[in-house]
């Protein structure tokens, strides 16, 4: 297979993205407005599969095919039911009501705004720790799109690592310095259909390949829990790599057990859908909010088979190259080791540029969004009240390289696993985002100090879960964003019935948004 034919594809397709930046570019800087959200001039296709692209990233291509081929299907199959069940319910009961309310309440553009306008703020605390968490945690999940640009070079190519993560980071930042949200927005519908193509062309090439379904079951079925919903495999491994008999078989120990309490952590995924501002601000940035149903429709189907399909992949993966993948780690290249044995050398960089096109467009909305944060909410909000737009933007693009560069820092160890950054992130957003965006549309008596309360709660909880608790084990190993979640709503609950109710004046504005129609 021809490196320089796949090399070549993914580099005209770059460009092409690089092209949708530089056509939006005008328009994008004519305001901030236009530059962090489109003028909410989106329509229902490129809403739902910018959304769903964006909140994907590489981790569908890369991570969830890596945890299947590493220990079977129960730990994908699960999460990815979590998922859609999230994406379906987000999109079902969150969608509308968060599309009038940002109008109604000031006419938000960040989700900071939104909350810090939906309170009444005057001080702009809410709107201070909301940044600030996106700021962490977007940074996070920037460098887990770092981490697989780096990845497939390095494995495509034989590139150092290092220097290809650091080459992809730049990549991103100009593109997005150029066309802000609606070229973003744009591109990830174009790489949304991408990823989809790709996923479903090696999904039907690797099974032929395989001599069809019967084959592959065959040769994975005597791996201990791999084809379970209620176990789960267990490679036997030392030093982090995967044991190989006389014969060159990888070996696996006893199935482990995947229990009622392991199913619901990871179903929990779905909660985390709550509160990615990636896809809570394309609620906001669609033009009608009529054209939200057809929108749900578009990006459930499109979740649907895309999971399904990067489970399948993980676990034909497995039947076709059994002992190639040897670590945790390496795991998340099965799709790149398919992809260039299976096909020709053209349409597998289509295929690579898949990944490519999943990394994009999420890292570039990570950074805007996060970029947005700072500058619109903290600079302008707080620090320089009487910023111009231009100011704002120069400073967002300040943020914006500071965040690649604290990103790439964290991606530069190449032993990074993807699915584990992409998770505590997940976490972060969902348990500090979720529970307060569903309590401030759903319930007129949530107070200022009950979603202060919130936002720390579940922010703060995310760490302390994940670096004290989860370590111990047991049922203390579950899941950071479930007991995160669960503990920010209580707070907001018993903070918020504590606390003085809501002035006239912000019940009345929840009236108008419950009734808001465009």
């Amino acid at each position: 297979m021809s490196k320089l034919e796949i090399f070549l594809t993914m580099a005209s397709y770059m460009a092409l993205v690089i092209g949708i930046g530089v056509y939006y570019a005008k328009r994008a800087n004519e305001s901030s407005e236009n530059y962090f959200i489109g003028g909410r001039s989106l329509g229902p296709w490129v809403t739902a599969m910018s959304a769903e692209a964006s909140d994907m990233s590489g981790w569908l291509l890369m991570g969830l095919p890596g945890v299947a081929y590493w220990v079977g299907l129960s730990d994908a199959a699960w999460t990815a039911i979590g998922l859609l069940a999230g994406t379906y319910i987000n999109w079902l009961i969150v969608a509308k009501r968060l599309h009038g309310y940002s109008i109604v309440a000031g006419n938000s553009i960040t989700i900071p705004d939104f909350f810090s306008n939906r309170y009444k703020e005057k001080n702009k605390v809410i709107m201070t720790i909301a940044a600030a968490f996106i700021l962490v945690f977007f940074t996070v999940y920037a460098s887990s799109c770092f981490v697989t640009v780096g990845k497939l070079f390095s494995t495509l190519f034989g590139f150092s690592y290092q220097s290809m993560m650091i080459a992809g980071a730049i990549f991103v930042v100009v593109y997005t310095f150029l066309g802000g949200f609606l070229a973003e927005s744009a591109s990830d519908f174009m790489q949304g259909v991408v990823m989809f193509l790709a996923l479903l062309v090696i999904l039907v090439t690797s099974v032929v390949y395989a001599g069809g379904l019967p084959a592959v079951m065959e040769n994975i079925k005597d791996i201990p829990g791999f084809l379970s919903f209620f176990g789960i495999a267990t490679p036997d491994v030392a030093d982090g790599v995967q044991k190989l008999s006389q014969n060159g078989s990888p070996l696996f120990n006893e199935a482990g057990t995947y229990g009622f309490l392991t199913i619901l952590s990871t179903l929990s995924w779905g909660l985390g859908y709550f509160g990615v501002p990636q896809v809570l601000l394309r609620f906001m940035a669609i033009r009608k909010q009529s054209e939200l149903n057809q929108s749900r429709r578009i990006a459930t189907i499109w979740c649907c088979i895309s999971l399904t399909a990067a489970v399948f992949i993980g676990l034909i993966g497995r039947s076709i190259y059994p002992d190639v993948l040897l670590t945790k780690s390496d795991a998340e290249s099965i799709f790149i080791t398919m992809s260039t044995n299976l096909l020709p050398s053209v349409l597998a960089g289509l295929v690579m540029a898949g990944i490519l096109a999943a990394t994009i467009s999420s890292s570039d909305s990570y950074l805007l969004i996060a970029a947005s944060a700072f500058s619109k909410n903290i600079f302008q909000g707080i620090l320089k009240k009487s910023a111009t737009d231009k100011e704002v933007m120069k400073v967002s693009r300040i943020i914006l390289i500071s965040i690649a560069v604290v990103g790439a820092i964290i991606a530069l160890d190449e032993k990074s696993i993807i699915f584990t950054i992409v998770s505590f992130a997940w976490a972060g957003f969902g348990a500090t985002f979720g529970p307060i965006m569903l309590f401030s549309l759903f319930w007129k008596r949530t107070t200022r100090e009950g979603a202060i309360a919130g936002l720390l709660t579940g922010g703060i909880a995310v760490f302390i879960w994940k670096l004290f608790i989860k370590p111990m084990g047991g049922i203390f190993g579950i899941y950071e964003l479930l007991p995160a979640f669960i503990l920010s709503a209580v707070a907001i609950l018993v903070v918020s019935l504590l606390t003085k109710e809501p002035s006239d004046e912000i019940q009345k504005e929840y009236d108008r948004a419950k009734d808001y129609r465009d």
